[in-house]
């Protein structure tokens, strides 16, 4: 699955900031789901679901 990326840019309102939702294999044969988001141009922050296999991270995913 490619990662979903969403773009908000409002200038009257000094609003550019990033979302996205990935779907990534771990180490061990489990599935994560990350969430980075933040100003464009900047780090941002980042959120990690875990999950044991990758149809449990696709609903999750679905769901978000």
């Amino acid at each position: 699955m490619s990662p979903r990326k969403l773009l908000r840019i409002d200038p009257s309102r000094n609003m550019s900031r990033f979302y996205e939702i990935d779907v990534q294999p771990g180490l061990f044969g489990d599935v994560s789901v990350m969430r980075p988001w933040g100003r464009i141009g900047q780090c941002g922050q980042s959120r990690e679901y875990w999950f044991e296999d990758e149809t449990g991270a696709q609903k999750a995913s679905d769901s978000i």
